[in-house]
């Protein structure tokens, strides 16, 4: 799993059978500091949780997210599974 923040909308009227219904968000993976640095390039991740651009979400890659369907595995590489509320501080030394 990763943490990141959604950058952008990808708008698809035409898609993979199963795909209809679902949003697609462009996510900027984030390092682990309060703040966050990007750490990777962007990915396309699927979300049916209501995540918008500006958000930080949390998001499960590689076979577990394709598995949101349980009658069948679906095409898809990344998943958005939470909306991050907050991160405490660590304790410093």
């Amino acid at each position: 799993m990763l943490v990141g923040k959604v950058i952008e909308n990808i708008w698809a009227t035409r898609k993979e059978d199963g795909l209809t219904g679902l949003t697609f968000l462009v996510i900027q993976p984030m390092g682990t500091e309060r703040e966050g640095v990007p750490v990777q390039s962007p990915l396309v991740a699927v979300d049916r949780i209501g995540a918008g651009i500006g958000d930080r979400v949390i998001v499960t890659q590689g076979s577990p997210a394709s598995f949101i369907n349980q009658d069948k595995k679906m095409p898809i590489d990344a998943l958005v599974i939470g909306i991050v509320d907050s991160v405490p501080e660590r304790d410093r030394l």
